[in-house]
């Protein structure tokens, strides 16, 4: 198989491009290194050993290129979706260019596709299009129409887009809710890395809210499980567009998470409390009924091991700095 992967200097997208050469697949990846939420060096150190791998081709680009886009899916047999600008935070302050990027450029990829002839996709939605209003655990059927930020609404926006693509030309995509993914090479600005690296060298801890907020956590590798599954099941020409949690299917406290890191790192965190932040949720959990039954997506590592994973690799990392 031909896979198409955009985004594919990632953090998710640099563990699911091995996991596919692993599997006997040959990769085209894209990515344009953007450096909103971190420098494009560490992207070109995840890529780096892609690279070196004779079913890889890389070509750095950007989801906004139409022309490229056709070249790169010219003789795909699939295209998996992860490109986008991340994160709820900077999507406040940065609304228009996150629409022009997760909404225009999902529909150029859709576009292309569909001028490829390619009928497999794979796109990466998130928990975020659930918002605060929906009842937990999260249901994929919930009609989801109350996101709390601009990039939750790309998100959504993206898994409409999807509806239209298989309702106009037919097709199967594979739309996959990801719930907090972790491990290691994740973005630094997310809370398990940046608490990780601040307790290690004995900095402030800055916690939003009263530490109840929860948020379900998957281990990257119960991700990279769930995104071959959803290939896989793109084979089923009826699938049109179908939607699926991929959680860990338990949540984890803010208080609770910060403690499972001193106890794997074994330091105290230094902690300063401030207001909750706009565009968080309080709750993110999710029901992998669906998953389950139709992907035979069940995760594997619960937090307390991969935040111990996860917590050898970090020290490792960072031996050389504190």
């Amino acid at each position: 198989m031909q896979v198409v992967l955009t985004g594919c200097a990632g953090f998710i997208g640099s563990h699911l491009a091995k996991r596919l050469l692993d599997l006997g697949m040959s990769v085209t990846g894209i990515d344009c290194f953007d450096e909103t939420l971190y420098p494009a060096a560490l992207h070109r150190e995840q890529l780096a050993p892609l690279l070196q791998h004779p079913r890889f081709r890389f070509v750095e680009g950007n989801i906004l290129d139409v022309d490229l886009l056709d070249a790169l899916t010219k003789d795909a047999s699939a295209m998996i979706h992860l490109a986008a600008l991340a994160g709820v935070r900077p999507s406040l302050h940065q609304a228009a260019r996150y629409m022009r990027y997760n909404v225009e450029g999902t529909q150029n990829i859709l576009s292309a596709c569909q001028r490829s002839g390619i009928s497999r996709i794979v796109f990466a939605s998130s928990s975020s299009v659930y918002g605060s209003h929906c009842a937990v655990p999260f249901r994929e059927d919930d009609p989801a129409v109350l996101p709390a930020s601009p990039y939750a609404a790309s998100k959504r926006a993206g898994e409409l887009l999807c509806a239209t693509h298989c309702d106009l030309y037919g097709g199967s995509i594979a739309a996959l809710r990801f719930f907090t993914v972790y491990g290691p090479h994740q973005r630094p600005e997310m809370a398990i890395a940046s608490f990780a690296a601040r307790i290690l060298r004995g900095e402030t801890v800055f916690l939003h809210g009263s530490g109840e907020s929860a948020r379900d956590y998957t281990y990257i590798d119960d991700i990279i499980d769930g995104i071959i599954a959803a290939l896989d099941k793109t084979s089923d020409r009826s699938l049109g567009l179908r939607c699926y949690n991929l959680g860990g299917e338990r949540t984890t406290t803010l208080r609770k998470l910060v403690s499972i890191l001193e106890a794997s790192l074994g330091r105290s965190a230094r902690i300063e409390w401030r207001p909750d932040q706009p565009g968080d949720v309080p709750v993110t959990w999710s029901s992998l009924q669906r998953s389950r039954s139709e992907l035979g997506y069940v995760p594997k590592v619960d937090i307390e091991q991969g935040i111990h994973r996860y917590a050898d690799w970090i020290r490792a990392r960072l031996a050389n700095t504190f």
